[in-house]
């Protein structure tokens, strides 16, 4: 049988290669609107960053984000909950 590819990503704020599955996609479109998108089918220009509390904690206090999208900390705050939002639901198992 043959072994199916698993598709890898390199998270922006860790600068790894992780499994799709276990990032979180952010987007900005050509109107240059921010998003989260958790279905990673969203048009625009998508990073990646991994689904870890610690690594997006550390972001928030860096301002990574804001530096990666050129936007201002009053955009991105909606942006880093959302994120954080996705990784607790997540953690929570689904029945």
């Amino acid at each position: 049988m043959k072994k199916r590819k698993i598709p890898t990503r390199k998270c922006i704020l860790t600068n790894e290669m992780f499994a799709k599955k276990d990032l979180l996609r952010i987007v900005k479109n050509k109107e240059g609107e921010i998003s989260v998108d958790p279905t990673g089918k969203k048009a625009g220009r998508g990073a990646y960053v991994v689904a870890d509390l610690e690594v997006i904690k550390a972001a928030q206090e860096k301002k990574q984000l804001e530096k990666f999208f050129s936007a201002t900390p009053e955009v991105m705050e909606p942006i880093y909950n959302e994120v954080i939002r996705l990784i607790y639901r997540k953690s929570i198992p689904q029945k």
